[in-house]
């Protein structure tokens, strides 16, 4: 039987308003018919407050060019490009720049080489003191030959990098500067899942940009040497280095991280609590480095069957692995099969727990390791050391010979192993060892691969040289770029001046 819709509509009207009136008809009292709720925040006091405090960092670095830069016509197609690979758009060149016949030249062994500042990246960061300490992400200023900050009244600084740690993603910078806006620093301890917090960056180079959510969890195990803060703030390219603030205004975090397919917010983001944050600023405000203890072994997870096997209680602990020899654990009597249950009296839960424990203590003092060896507990007591600073990473160059030069676009490239096509996931392509001219110009660099030009597949470099040769001097050509796990045509006009 078909019943008109405004006849079910006054019937539920009706039947609501029987239960409003007595709620008690159904057994129900008043109390549980009506529950509280409460209203959403309203972050605009806290943004007035907070905001100034919160800067924009952009980055430069040096790179040596040996012919003209593209000229202006190219500038929207370099500025796209740059932006898809999340740097910025590079400055309108100026009369007198390194590509006029007046302007100085920095020439390096072969005569002819020169020094260009090109734009690298950009971040945020935020003031934690009056006279100029910044606090940002290691990854917004490694490898930066410069870096500028912009304060949201336009002023902008030359900061210098007072220290930088890779492990906490945590980086210390100075700028000139007294009576600057600080933020208030918060207690990252005692944060809640559920909790409402902020976050104000620079997202794609948007200044001062907020963006709003929870807490998701307080201790997410995605670092070594630090439990991160969940959320889902909305935080993208360029929000790196800026702060995760709490209802009070305070500073509770450093976003960090995304997990994300696409490159893009996904809904779940990462931040260093500030309090670790501080444990690594200040030394290296002190010392520029960050010293961290540890005591040489290799560790793995504990099982529920393995710790039923090994007669323990539950599984937690960290299995010792391996033992380095003659590392403090091998001196100290470790083997490989212990189970650690204890560093200097706090419980091991799980494995990750071990080396932010020991990452703590100051290498050269004694620690007494509780472990689980052959159905019974016992301590072993040994001297923790210091944990060795990152090396930079090598990067595997070819290094082209010294006949090499670079084709008209700008580029010299080599072949890819079966091995570089695997881990770079291409089945075709070329590597770019050199980008100068018009490709360092429209945003190419050492490590890209090309996969295709115009319309046809790159296999090696004798081929894609031989393409280049041919090129129409007075026609872009569009080049498949890929770098990361993202691709992009960029298109280039040879360059045949013989510069």
């Amino acid at each position: 039987m078909m019943i008109p819709a405004k006849k079910v509509l006054l019937s539920s009207l009706l039947s609501a308003s029987v239960l409003a009136l007595s709620p008690s008809l159904f057994g129900l009292s008043a109390a549980v018919a009506a529950p509280a709720v409460a209203g959403l925040p309203d972050f605009a006091d806290i943004v007035d407050r907070t905001g100034p405090g919160v800067v924009n960092i952009r980055t430069t670095e040096r790179v040596k060019t040996g012919q003209p830069q593209a000229g202006a016509d190219d500038e929207e197609m370099q500025e796209f490009f740059r932006r898809f690979f999340g740097v910025p758009m590079p400055r309108q060149q100026q009369p007198n720049t390194p590509n006029t016949p007046n302007a100085p030249r920095n020439k390096g062994k072969g005569g002819n080489a020169q020094q260009e500042e090109v734009p690298r990246g950009v971040g945020s960061g935020f003031i934690i003191s009056a006279d100029g300490y910044i606090m940002t992400n290691s990854h917004v200023v490694e490898g930066a030959s410069e870096v500028y900050v912009t304060l949201t009244d336009k002023r902008e600084f030359k900061a210098k990098i007072i220290g930088s740690d890779t492990r906490t993603d945590v980086a210390l910078l100075k700028i000139d500067g007294s009576n600057l806006p600080r933020l208030v620093i918060g207690d990252s301890d005692k944060i809640r899942a559920g909790e409402w917090v902020l976050a104000i960056g620079s997202p794609f180079g948007l200044e001062n940009t907020v963006t709003a959510g929870i807490i998701s969890a307080k201790a997410r195990d995605t670092g070594d040497y630090l439990p991160l803060i969940q959320t889902d703030v909305a935080v993208n390219p360029g929000n790196s280095g800026g702060p995760l603030i709490n209802l009070k205004g305070e500073v509770i975090g450093i976003n960090s991280q995304i997990y994300s397919r696409s490159g893009g917010f996904m809904g779940i983001s990462f931040a260093v609590p500030i309090d670790e944050a501080l444990r690594v600023s200040d030394q290296l405000k002190a010392s520029g480095r960050v010293t961290r203890g540890r005591i040489g072994v290799q560790i793995g997870e504990v099982t529920k069957d393995v710790a039923e096997s090994l007669g323990l209680a539950k599984a937690q602990g960290a299995m010792v692995q391996r033992v380095e020899p003659g590392g403090p654990a091998d001196k100290g009597g470790l083997e490989a099969g212990d189970i650690i249950l204890k560093f200097n009296g706090a419980t091991i839960e799980k494995p990750s727990d071990l080396p932010r424990m020991v990452g703590n203590i100051k290498p050269g003092s004694r620690a007494t390791v509780n472990v689980w060896r052959k159905g019974s507990a016992r301590d072993v007591s040994l001297t923790v050391v210091e944990l060795e600073a990152d090396k930079p990473a090598k990067v595997e160059e070819k290094k082209p010979k010294q006949e090499a030069v670079p084709n008209s676009l700008g580029l010299i490239v080599s072949d890819l192993s079966d091995a570089q096509k695997k881990e770079l996931k291409v089945e075709n392509g070329v590597l770019v060892e050199s980008a100068v001219g018009v490709a360092a110009a429209a945003g190419l660099r050492a490590g890209d691969v090309v996969q295709r030009l115009n319309d046809i597949d790159i296999k090696d470099a004798k081929q894609f040289n031989g393409l280049v040769a041919k090129l129409d001097p007075k026609k872009r050509a569009a080049v498949l770029v890929r770098r990361g796990d993202s691709s992009q045509f960029v298109p280039l006009r040879p360059n045949t001046s013989g510069n």
